[in-house]
């Protein structure tokens, strides 16, 4: 018994360093993705594209194309090989593709290149999602996906204003070396994630990451049948779908947007997408806690994920709406932010309802969902930019992101999820 008491301990003191080194991967792996936007017109001017919305919309498409592709075979690798493993291989490998990126010499060789930067960084979240739900339990997961969100949302709203500056910084350097900034600037993001990979190698023990499922789980392939035939995993990848394509704006088209429709400049957009970006961060770490707190209060998963989720997503679409009638530039933009924090206040319940509704295969249904979510995230950039090609207006971009997040308040309406998938299919019916 003294045994089994100290085992728990040390899983429990054990959970606090993993949960960190995740956040960072988090924060890592959103300053990388994130670093083409603030760049763009730059980088469309040096690689002398013909239209900036269209190639640039292809461009950063292309990333959430290989970033969903990638998802389900990088969810059974972390269900194989273990979290561990899987996450310091995933990190190394998009962390070199970033740096590759720096080489690109027109259009078609950064599409490629950024597309490959996409497909490495897919294994990021479903090795993340794994992790969360061996350590932690169930009344606990909530917390833990809200700060791993935050830790997306730090590097999302970080990344606009680090880029900017490093950007400015990077002047007297390029004029020297006559190499482009935005080449030295994927140069810079790549370093962290090497460092990164070394340190959770060396600090973090094997022992916190179980090396895949247990024994008796080892010779239970996964049914895809019953993936395919389940509702509430259907509801959970169109919720999917719709938020990651409404929030994808902030990674990719957002900046540009200020720019073009509010006349900033450069360091200006950099910075406003930065504070925008200060309510997702606030939203997934309060949201986490609120959720948690409201399951145990009153036991109602359905509550407790979905209802947040719900709230959440509707009030971001109006708060966007709202946003365009206001002319302040600082004050529209204190409203999106608001509505940034609602929309990731209530999104956190994506990833603790996957895990728990995965079973026995979390990753696999991690990487399900998540796969249809980048490819949501795949059709906004280009989308947007069409829309903007064919109206000659910015401001279609906003209204565009408002319907989506409406659109996903419904598919959380409809979503109640009971039991776990594999554990009710596999042996229930």
């Amino acid at each position: 018994m003294a045994q089994v008491a100290d085992d728990a301990r040390n899983q429990q003191d054990g959970r606090v360093p993993v949960l960190i080194s995740l956040c960072l991967c988090a924060v890592i792996a959103y300053v990388q993705r994130g670093a083409i936007s603030v760049p763009a017109q730059e980088i469309s001017q040096d690689l002398r594209f013909a239209n900036l919305a269209q190639d640039m919309g292809w461009i950063q498409s292309g990333w959430y194309i290989g970033y969903g592709l990638l998802q389900l075979p990088s969810g059974w690798v972390a269900d194989r090989i273990g979290s561990r493993a899987a996450l310091a291989i995933f990190m190394s490998l998009w962390s070199a593709a970033t740096l590759v990126c720096g080489f690109a010499s027109g259009f078609y060789s950064l599409l490629i290149l950024w597309t490959i930067m996409g497909a490495a960084q897919a294994g990021a979240f479903p090795c993340a999602a794994k992790a969360i739900g061996q350590i932690f339990p169930e009344s606990q997961r909530a917390r833990a996906t809200g700060l791993l969100a935050s830790g997306m949302a730090i590097g999302g709203a970080l990344t606009p204003y680090l880029t900017s500056t490093l950007l400015g910084s990077f002047d007297s350097w390029a004029q020297s070396s006559e190499i482009e900034r935005w080449r030295l600037l994927f140069a810079a993001y790549a370093l962290p994630g090497f460092l990164w990979t070394a340190i959770f190698l060396s600090a973090i023990p094997a022992s916190m990451f179980p090396a895949g499922p247990q024994p008796v789980q080892m010779k239970s392939k996964v049914d895809w049948t019953a993936m395919l035939r389940s509702g509430p995993l259907a509801l959970l990848c169109a919720q999917q779908f719709f938020r990651a394509a409404g929030m994808v704006f902030f990674l990719t088209w957002f900046p540009t947007f200020l720019q073009k429709s509010r006349g900033v400049t450069l360091d200006q957009s950099g910075l406003l997408t930065t504070i925008a970006g200060v309510g997702g961060v606030i939203g997934s770490m309060s949201g986490g806690f609120f959720s948690d707190w409201l399951f145990k209060r009153t036991g109602s998963a359905r509550l407790s994920r979905q209802g947040i989720a719900v709230a959440g997503m509707a009030a971001c679409s109006a708060l966007m709406v709202a946003s365009y009638f206001v002319k302040d530039v600082n004050g529209s933009i204190a409203l999106i932010a608001v509505g940034v924090f609602c929309a990731t206040f209530g999104g956190i319940s994506g990833y603790t309802v996957a895990i728990s509704f995965g079973g026995r295969h979390v990753a696999t249904v991690f990487s399900t969902m998540n796969m249809c979510g980048n490819f949501g995230a795949a059709l906004f950039p280009a989308t947007a930019g069409w829309l903007v090609t064919q109206t000659g207006n910015w401001n279609v971009i906003l209204f565009f992101f408002a319907g989506i997040m409406a659109v996903d308040a419904v598919c959380w309406a409809l979503l109640n999820p009971k039991g776990t998938l594999f554990d009710e299919e596999g042996q229930n019916s």
